[in-house]
Parts: structure tokens; sequence; C-alpha cells
């Protein structure tokens, strides 16, 4: 049963500032942080090929619809959508594609929807004999039916639909309400990519979908003092058509400059927040992006592991695919993560390997995932000791005092969080030191040697060569 609203607006103020206190992080300190995260961000940003990949093959597609109903009144028409249009997505991230016959306005039934991914599905069973794409896959018992497919140009996957404009509405939205405030698509970007790398960033695995993840890093920027974002509610006053949002974006653009916090400070106090209520989401609390506070809710008289408001329809929860275990799961990915983030302010932990630590390599998923699931947290990150964590760094965040590199025992990390004793095959360790953390670390990561060199698409009077699907990779 949930609890009133004010009560938990009351714990869960109080369980934020006790990890706050408990850990004693000095927020004015996290520069070396910020060069991680800066450096993250401005390595895995997409670059303008991976743009021009993904314009190219909504094109194709949109050829492939005419190839299938040809110049008819009825002839789809084919849009993207996801964090493509939010544009917070990475090279690695999939392509969402929506095939749309008409408007939002005319409902398309379930069983049109079916028979239109089947029609897909044959013309991409057709190119993939060809070798021109590979892994088809049809989830027709889905709530949003898709169809998946991998170019073996790009390698990206797509996720294809059918009139999915509840996606393409908030997709264009969130695109909108960035231009606010940088830091938004910057940390969603950051928070996505911590996500992916973690392994928690799949509703078909009830974990977090990408919506959730954008949705607590917007309600975070809500709710910092002063605010970076405003309620929803004052953005969408005259309703969900993009254009009126956007007008009503450009009155708070720079809305929240008077907020002076860093990327770091932002990430690191997003994982403290979500860490303190880890107890009370059971309880009812729930985020709510359109008034910017967390409230109280029960979905269906039942309390969700996570509840998130859908800022265009708070009847919804984005966050009901996670499920019980798996919200356990993502809890250990916040406790784990600050519980390095704690060693790497405290100089135990180099610069390169704590992005590594934290985001994993480009082609590889964190190191972090490898660790032994530990569900008893409580809602804290550890024990420390009771001091300023004002730290002397030099540019790499390292104690000037150790070498980079050095192995340091147990004893030079006394009260290390708990993550420590559980980081080689379950093994409770007396003497451990930090190179045990870094050697789960890919010593070379190398890029993946599948892709094929690209070659130039050959249309003719708007049909696809048979002979040449276009390998969307070009150098």
């Amino acid at each position: 049963m949930a609890l009133p609203r004010k009560v938990l607006l009351k714990k869960a103020s109080r369980f934020e500032l006790k990890i706050l206190t408990k850990e004693n992080i000095d927020m004015e300190n996290l520069s070396g942080l910020d060069r991680v995260l800066n450096d993250v961000y401005a390595l895995r940003c997409p670059k303008p090929i991976d743009y021009h990949n993904r314009k190219d093959l909504i094109r194709i597609f949109n050829i492939i619809a005419k190839e299938i109903y040809g110049n008819s009144d009825e002839c789809p028409f084919v849009e993207g959508f996801g964090s493509f249009i939010m544009d917070m997505f990475s090279p690695g991230s999939d392509l969402d594609l929506s095939i749309n016959f008409g408007s939002a306005n005319v409902e398309c039934s379930r069983d049109k929807k079916i028979q239109t991914l089947k029609k897909i599905s044959k013309k991409l069973h057709t190119l993939q004999r060809q070798g021109h794409v590979t892994k088809i896959q049809r989830i027709m018992t889905a709530r949003v039916p898709i169809v998946k497919v991998i170019d073996l140009g790009t390698r990206i996957e797509c996720d294809i639909s059918v009139e999915n404009w509840d996606g393409i509405l908030k997709s264009q939205l969130i695109h909108v309400i960035s231009a606010i405030d940088e830091r938004f698509q910057k940390l969603s970007f950051l928070m996505k990519t911590w996500a992916k790398a973690n392994g928690i960033n799949s509703s078909k695995d009830h974990t977090l979908n990408s919506l959730s993840i954008i949705s607590l890093v917007a309600f975070h920027l809500q709710t910092r003092d002063p605010p970076i974002l405003p309620p929803f509610s004052l953005l969408l006053k005259d309703g969900t058509e993009p254009k009126k949002v956007r007008k009503n974006v450009d009155t708070f653009i720079d809305y929240g400059k008077t907020n002076k916090e860093s990327i770091a400070q932002l990430f690191v106090s997003l994982l403290i927040k979500l860490s303190s209520v880890e107890k009370l989401w059971q309880k009812g609390l729930c985020a709510s992006l359109s008034s910017a506070t967390w409230t109280s809710k029960a979905w269906d008289s039942q309390c969700s592991p996570m509840s998130i408001e859908d800022f265009t329809d708070r009847s919804q929860n984005v966050s009901r695919a996670v499920g019980t275990s798996e919200a356990k799961t993502i809890y250990d990915c916040i406790h784990n993560s600050l519980n390095c983030l704690l060693l790497f302010l405290d100089g135990h932990i180099e610069r390169t390997k704590m992005g590594e630590l934290l985001f994993g390599s480009e082609d590889a998923l964190s190191p972090l995932v490898k660790l032994v699931p530990n569900h008893n947290h409580g809602g804290s990150t550890g024990s420390r000791k009771n001091k300023k964590r004002k730290r002397r760094q030099d540019s790499d965040g390292v104690n000037a005092s150790k070498p980079l590199g050095e192995n340091l025992p147990c004893t030079a990390i006394t009260g290390a969080p708990p993550l420590i004793p559980s980081l080689v095959n379950n093994t409770a360790m007396s003497a451990i030191n930090l190179a045990g953390l870094c050697n789960l670390l890919p010593q070379q990561p190398t890029l993946p040697q599948w892709a094929p060199e690209s070659s130039t698409a050959q249309i003719n009077n708007g049909n696809i060569s048979t002979s040449s699907w276009p390998h969307w990779g070009a150098k």
C-alpha cells in the first residue's frame, strides 16, 4: 500500500541527506571526475558519418516501402524516432523506425500492424539471402509488435514498428525540451551509456528503457536547487503538439543558468538520489516530471519496483517493464558505481580506468557487470571515515602521493566500500590490492573485424538493385 505523498517526500529528502552526510563528498572538488565524463562524452558521441548512416537507412526503408506498396495512396512512409531523433544516441545505438500510413488521429488496428510487419519481414528475408541484412527477428506478441534487423554495412540494428505515434511524439518533445539547458542532453547521453555498459538498459530484459533513464535525468534536473529544468506541465500547458511546446520552451531557455553544477556534480548526485530511495519505490514513491516532485502512486492498486510518470499520459508508468529481481540488479549497478566513484575520489583509481569501469570500452560491457551481486545494500554505499572529502588530485584525478598503477593494499584504504571483497570469483579476501579491480578491464580492446567496406547505392527509378544493397559504413 502506498504511503501518503508528504511522508514519502520527507523520507526521500532525509535519506538523500543521510547518504551525503555519511559519505562527506566534497561536491565542489570533482574536477578529476569532470575530466573523466568529458572524455567519455567526447569519445562516445556520434560522428557525422553516424548521422549520415541513419538518415540513409531511413531513406532506404522508404524505398523498400514503395517497392512493396507501389505509388498507391496506401503506400506508407518510414520515420525515425527514439534516441536518434532526441540526439541522445551513440554509434552503437539501435535505430527505431515507424511505418506510418496516415496520421496519429486515425488508429491503425493491431492486425494491420502485424500484416504490415510480415510484408516487411518477407522483403527483408529476400535481402538477407542476398547478403545485405542479417538477424531478422519478428516479435509479434509484444505490446508494440516489431521486426528487428541488422544492416550488414553499418551493423546498425533497426527496430521496425508500425504507427508508433507515441514514440515519435515523445522523441520530438524530448529533443525540443533539451534546448533549455545543454546539461540535459549531455547527462542523458552519459547515463544511457552507463546503463547500457552495465546491462540495465533493456525493457526486453525487464530493466530500464531509454525513456525511463532520460526521464530520471530530467526529474533530477528539475529537483536541483536551484532547478535546471521547469515542471513539464508548464511546457505542455498548451498541449503536446511539438510546435506549441517549442514556443513555450523558448520562454524557458537558460532557465537553470543560476545553477552552476557541473556534469560530474549532477552525475554523482543523481546516483546518490537513486540510491537513497531504493526502499521507497515499494512504498508508492513515484517521480513526476509534470509536477517536478516526488509523489505517491499505485498502479492497478500495486506499487511498482520503480515508478516514473509518463509526462504525456500521467496514468502510465514508463518504467513498468522493470521487474522486482531486475530492480535489484539495477541497484547493484548503482551501488557498485558509487563505490568505484568513492575510490576514485580518494585517489585509488586512475582516470582512464575509471572511465572504463563506469562505461566499459567502446566494444565491451563495463567490468562492473562481472561483479558478484550483493542485494544487501540497504540504500547505503558503505561506511566511510568521518572526514571531509577534499582530495589532492593531479590532472588524472589520482592522489599525488601514490604513483599510477601502484598496487594498493587493503590497509591503504581502511573503510573501503563493500564492493572490494566481492571482486574476484566471489572470494572474500583479507588483503586485496586494487590491481584486481583494474584487471577486470579489457587491456587492449580491438575494433570489430566484421564491418565490410561500403559500396554506393544503385537505385533506378526508385528501386534498389538486387545486387547492390548499399553498405552505409562509408569511410
